[in-house]
């Protein structure tokens, strides 16, 4: 599996770290050109942490990094790509400064592109926002985009802030998984331990869709 994510609007202010390298990022192949051109002359590239211990925001919160096994750590290496509005793509382990720069997706689509697509990967489980969605559209046979809707009696009410939330729980449980899903339909057995939760199948260019409802109160 595949489990894109956009980045924290918080981040930490490392007081001590390394110097940003960006041919040590992931991806650097198809990104490097961008990335160096994109950085600010007033971030300081010289105390970078771990994405994983940069972002801090509702959903690496409820992601809880640190708190994961082992093992659900190696998986995440291997199966999070998170979308950034200064780096493209990166992995949890890329080592990167404190930010804030806005999203430019005209900026960043050929070369996420160049990169994601290189990736092999049967499901792909879509956890971005809009903002951070424009950079690169999957295959939507293979792509289920993760919705979250709070239920007051028969209405279903959009969440927005708070459903970086529950995209954070969802992303630790599937990690925490030792085999990964294969398929929207293995997907939603696994999520559906833990919330109550609808698939729609794809049609035409739109991806699968796996609505999370959460109980209004």
């Amino acid at each position: 599996m595949l489990i894109l994510l956009p980045p924290s609007e918080g981040k930490i202010s490392p007081e001590s770290g390394e110097k940003l390298d960006l041919a040590a990022l992931s991806f650097s192949a198809d990104l490097s050109e961008v990335r160096a051109a994109r950085i600010p002359g007033d971030i300081d590239l010289t105390k970078c942490r771990p994405a994983s211990e940069i972002y801090s925001g509702v959903l690496y919160k409820a992601l809880d990094w640190g708190g994961l096994p082992k093992a659900a750590q190696k998986r995440g290496l291997k199966s999070v790509a998170i979308i950034s509005s200064l780096f493209g793509a990166i992995r949890m382990s890329d080592v990167i400064p404190s930010y804030k720069v806005k999203m430019k997706t005209s900026s960043w689509k050929s070369g996420v592109t160049a990169a994601l697509e290189k990736l092999s990967s049967e499901l792909i489980i879509d956890c971005r926002s809009s903002t951070y969605a424009g950079v690169w559209q999957p295959d939507p046979r293979k792509t289920v985009a993760i919705r979250v809707f709070k239920v007051v009696g028969r209405n279903r009410i959009v969440i927005t802030h708070m459903s970086k939330k529950y995209r954070g729980e969802l992303t630790r449980h599937l990690l925490l998984e030792p085999i990964p899903p294969r398929s929207p339909l293995e997907l939603e057995l696994i999520v559906a331990k833990y919330f109550e939760c609808e698939l729609v199948e794809n049609q035409g260019h739109s991806p699968w869709y796996l609505d999370l409802l959460i109980p209004g109160e």
